[in-house]
């Protein structure tokens, strides 16, 4: 009998292992931008166009390879990183499996341009499919450069699953962010579509947080630092007045590599423990040096995994660390008992220089004369009150009072008794019932109808603000003193992107800027503290693909703004807002369900309340 099992081709079995380590145009980015800060590059560029599905490029000014180095970076587990097994555990670079390049090469058409210092010329190669097109000399400046082209383009499976260009370039920002914020001293820029979306110089930790998440970031941020023999912690926390409720500006870096742990940020959230509201997530950037030895990091392909050896004393440093800085900058309460707070020093007074009082002496003071002297009186305006009248002229009058009392007519009782003595009141049935103030309770003619009143009203808003994008533009109120939101650089591009439908709902913007925008008109039914709830969650929504990609724009702005705007569960409506809103469902054109796709309202017959009540 033949023999069955045989060795896959190369090609093919890089296809198999892109598919682990390129999943989509974002970890094309994150291998690229890693290998180009292993290269020692200073400088690093990042070009994108139609979300990485055209073009995913990667320029650096780092170290080059020759040309040997550039055909061997292309196959599988060849890597300048790492020589044996023990390296694995004293890691000191990004990459270290030597995959990346050849998965992405396989499923992409590459083009690579690389020079050397010390060399005259470069090389230029051009790969499709992991077959070899070109390879030529070239005149190149020194560093590297990655282009990738058509990603996916033989493998259409993959290439559909991709989400839209808002959801991937997100990922694509994402990534970017993870490397540029762990590597301050390297100057990143990033374009988009041939427009500047990130310009990053060189800086320590703090500015290059501020580079990217905007401007206002400088006033939330918190330094953390603590040595230990175990871990050096230092980086910034968010104050927990700006926690939001997504989780979008949270980072654990181990050794300048990102990481994701839910055991380190429940450290994080135990340390803000009484001090955010319910839902809510702050902000933090942690850089975490440990010895390499004491953790593993190939645990997974995206490397974003790490186990450590002592994870329960991490935890602890990490919890305390976090709660003494909130404490030692009056973010936290302190207990301390004993402690006198009338003796604090205000913080804005702390680097406050003391001043000398200022006294006045009185030199005609003398204590042993008989009489004081008197003060100037130009120095006071002093005036003598008058004297008071005495209680007698309390009663002056009453005689002329009680003459004229007596001429006065009132109503007597009879009259004002018999108002509604005639007239018949009609009493109104009351029509609906609020229950836990969750449900309305309506009776119709075959039996009862039970309305959940947050969906009833997320499918009213629903329809009001997609007709009010689609059909006509909605009505606007003029706002007397604008109103300022600062966000950050990829939030900005967001709403950039939805400013047209949001106008259509009727805001009116004055400006919007790099991190900040200003609107000056709002929808009528939309009040001024609306505003940032809606535009936080709008994001939130949005950027993760609210609706899938069957739903148009404008739906999914609907459904968040309708989720943002409903009435919530556990608010009380009045008798005249229960039947308003009863009468609005039932007037949409699909009432059975939400924008969500879930039940409003179910109905129960009579039968079925007999039903009930048999034995």
């Amino acid at each position: 009998m033949s023999s069955i099992i045989q060795l896959l081709p190369d090609h093919v079995a890089n296809q198999i292992a892109a598919g682990e380590v390129v999943q989509r145009p974002a970890s094309v980015v994150k291998e690229l931008l890693e290998n180009a800060v292993d290269a020692k590059a200073t400088d690093i560029k990042l070009i994108i166009k139609d979300a990485g599905k055209s073009l995913i490029q990667v320029i650096d000014n780092g170290l080059g390879m020759n040309v040997t180095d550039a055909r061997l970076c292309f196959e599988r587990h060849a890597t300048s990183k790492i020589r044996h097994a023990e390296d694995l555990f004293s890691l000191h670079t990004k990459g270290f499996r030597g995959e990346a390049l050849a998965s992405i090469a396989a499923i992409a058409h590459v083009e690579l341009k690389t020079k050397q210092d010390q060399e005259e010329l470069g090389i230029h190669i051009i790969i499709e499919g992991s077959k070899f097109t070109t390879q030529e000399p070239a005149v190149l400046p020194k560093g590297t450069s990655f282009s990738v082209k058509n990603l996916f383009f033989n493998i259409p499976a993959r290439r559909n699953f991709l989400k839209s260009d808002t959801v991937e370039m997100r990922y694509i920002i994402d990534e970017f962010q993870r490397v540029a914020l762990a590597h301050p001293n390297i100057a990143f820029t990033m374009y988009h579509n041939g427009s500047e979306s990130f310009n990053l110089p060189q800086s320590n930790f703090r500015p290059r947080i501020v580079n990217v998440f905007g401007g206002k970031t400088n006033e939330k941020l918190v330094p953390v630092k603590e040595d230990t023999e175990i871990v050096h912690i230092h980086g910034f926390v968010g104050k927990p007045e700006f926690a939001k409720k997504n989780r979008g500006e949270q980072f654990f870096f181990v050794n300048d590599r990102f990481i994701k742990s839910g055991y380190l940020h429940h450290a994080i959230m135990a340390a803000y423990e009484g001090l955010l509201k319910d839902g809510a997530q702050p902000s933090y950037f942690l850089y975490l040096s440990v010895p390499p030895n004491t953790i593993d990091i190939n645990i997974h392909p995206t490397k974003t995994e790490i186990k450590f050896d002592d994870e329960h004393a991490l935890y602890a440093i990490l919890r305390s660390a976090v709660k003494h800085s909130l404490g030692q900058f009056n973010v936290a309460p302190v207990l301390d008992f004993e402690r006198d707070p009338n003796l604090d020093t205000p913080y804005q007074y702390q680097q406050k220089e003391a001043e000398y009082p200022t006294i006045q002496v009185d030199r005609s003071y003398n204590p042993f004369a008989d009489e004081k002297p008197q003060k100037a009186a130009t120095n006071f305006n002093y005036k003598k009150p008058e004297l008071q009248p005495s209680w007698e002229s309390l009663y002056v009058g009453l005689e002329e009072m009680d003459t004229q009392s007596s001429e006065i007519s009132f109503e007597t009782d009879a009259v004002s008794s018999s108002l509604f003595e005639d007239t018949d009141t009609e009493q109104e049935t009351k029509r609906t019932y609020q229950i836990h103030k969750k449900y309305i309770v309506s009776p119709i003619k075959s039996g009862i109808v039970i309305i959940n009143q947050k969906r009833a009203h997320e499918r009213v808003l629903y329809e009001e603000f997609l007709t009010n994008m689609t059909v006509h533009h909605a009505s606007s109120q003029r706002l007397l003193f604008p109103l300022e939101f600062y966000f950050s650089v990829n939030d900005i591009e967001v709403i950039k992107e939805i400013k047209l439908s949001l106008e259509n709902l009727g805001f009116i913007f004055d400006s919007i800027h790099a991190d900040s925008l200003i609107i000056s008109g709002l929808p009528v039914t939309i009040t001024e503290s609306q505003v940032s709830i809606i535009f936080d969650d709008l994001l939130t929504d949005f950027q993760n693909g609210v609706g899938g990609d069957s739903f148009s724009q404008n739906d999914s702005i609907a459904q968040s703004m309708a989720k943002s705007l409903a009435v919530k569960t556990g608010t009380y409506l009045t008798e005249k807002e229960q039947d308003n809103l009863v009468n609005n469902l039932f007037a949409c054109r699909e009432p059975n369900v939400s924008p969500f796709q879930k039940p409003t309202f179910i109905t129960m017959s009579v039968e079925d309340l007999d039903k009930k009540f048999s034995l």
